[in-house]
């Protein structure tokens, strides 16, 4: 039945491709320029793990919206799996088996990327060059020279890139900006937020693969690689991918990253001044290369009607799901984060002053509606590159910091860590 149906849809794909020789080329670039046209966005995704199942879910359901017209993978198996969905659902994706190829598909308007980490930037870069939008998943990039790299291909293109941060979505963070410019905690001067979870039998991101799993025939084990270092097939770093160095930086990149976006939202940080990272492989002593347990405290500098200096605490324990509250700490208040929005508290009374009942949420489907907004209208977008810049700049130096055994200090001049 699915050789049957894999036929079927290379004999559709071919007749209309021929059908297509013969009409004008002209693609949804070029097409959305005409004012009133294109209502529906073309959308390639680039990769088709576990988090971009969510996306694809999204994307399907709003066919009024946008059109699923390419998949890609490494893994057939995972893009065919994509492909069977999409027609499913009653579209005709197709399936390319080289993202550079997707992204010169004519009907596209963005693309979706949910790839390893340490491929994040080159996607962005060639789809940005090919005249692309993009929804890129977090962080955005794997390394600071690479989200430097992007924040200036896309002022250079005038493409939309919205980081996979869907927090942002949630309004409570920009809110929560306002009244703190507005002085009603006072000068900041402290943060705290977590991600705590209690893994069990096995540590974070550990699937139970058997080590000793052959490499799939129709996997490509050097494209998966890409940029990364060489390295002989290994299952555990192909599905295990976030617990190595060389595609991930594991609990700060894949978790702190949604929590420290939020605080620099509401407070109007860009570059940390130092930054550093502490834990250890305290439970999980199982070949892993980046930390199970994670703290993270980075200093940053002055900012006009908000702070004259703070600090933020980031807490990452994996094996006790006891959570830090989310706050804001100011001189004459303090700014909580509740699951209704957020509340402040006066320092002196202990009283409620203030309550913001937020709007949106951490959602994949309001995430996509901006950037579908911004790519038609303009829209500010929710978690622009600068601000997917700024995650990555201290999250990258706090990972870099536990590997060296020392606190770093940010060059504003190279705009490197030291």
């Amino acid at each position: 039945m699915a050789l049957q149906q894999s036929v079927t849809r290379r004999t559709f794909l071919k007749t209309a491709g021929l059908a297509a020789a013969s009409l004008p080329v002209m693609t949804a670039r070029s097409y959305s320029r005409i004012l009133g046209a294109n209502e529906r966005l073309g959308v390639g995704v680039i990769g088709c793990g576990g988090m971009a199942q969510a996306h694809l879910n999204t994307l399907l359901d709003m066919p009024e919206t946008v059109d699923v017209v390419a998949v890609n993978d490494v893994f057939e198996t995972r893009a065919r799996h994509f492909l069977d969905l999409t027609w499913r659902a009653g579209g005709r994706a197709e399936l390319i088996s080289d993202y550079r190829s997707l992204l010169e598909r004519d009907g596209l308007d963005y693309v979706m990327i949910a790839t390893p980490e340490h491929w994040h930037a080159q996607q962005t870069l060639d789809a940005l060059d090919a005249g692309l939008h993009v929804y890129c998943e977090k962080p955005m990039t794997h390394r600071v020279d690479e989200a430097l790299a992007v924040l200036k291909k896309t002022q250079e293109t005038g493409r939309k890139v919205q980081v996979g941060v869907q927090g942002m979505s949630d309004d409570s963070y920009a809110s929560a900006h306002e009244a703190i410019k507005a002085g009603k905690i006072g000068p900041v001067i402290e943060a705290q937020i977590d991600y705590v979870r209690r893994y069990q039998e096995r540590g974070p991101w550990r699937t139970g693969v058997d080590p000793d799993l052959p490499q799939p025939p129709d996997l490509d084990w050097e494209r998966w690689l890409g940029p990364a270092p060489r390295r002989p097939w290994s299952a555990r770093r192909f599905y295990e991918w976030r617990n190595y160095r060389d595609y991930s930086g594991g609990v700060a990149s894949d978790l702190f990253i949604h929590r420290l976006t939020r605080i620099l939202k509401a407070c109007g940080l860009a570059f940390p001044t130092r930054v550093v990272g502490m834990g250890g492989i305290y439970l999980w002593q199982d070949g892993r290369e980046l930390p199970d347990n994670f703290e993270v405290l980075a200093e940053y500098p002055a900012v006009e009607g908000i702070t004259p200096g703070m600090t933020v605490h980031i807490l990452g324990t994996m094996g006790n799901q006891r959570g830090n509250d989310h706050l804001i700490r100011g001189h004459d208040a303090t700014l909580v984060f509740t699951r209704e929005g957020w509340e402040i508290v006066d320092q002196e009374s202990g009283e409620v002053i203030e309550t913001h009942e937020k709007t949106g949420g951490e959602d994949i489907d309001l995430h996509h509606r901006n950037l579908h907004d911004a790519i038609r209208n303009q829209t500010p977008l929710h978690c622009p590159p600068d601000l997917g810049l700024y995650g990555v700049v201290a999250i990258t130096g706090a990972v870099d910091s536990w590997f060296e055994k020392k606190m770093l200090t940010w060059d504003t001049q190279h705009q490197r860590w030291m």
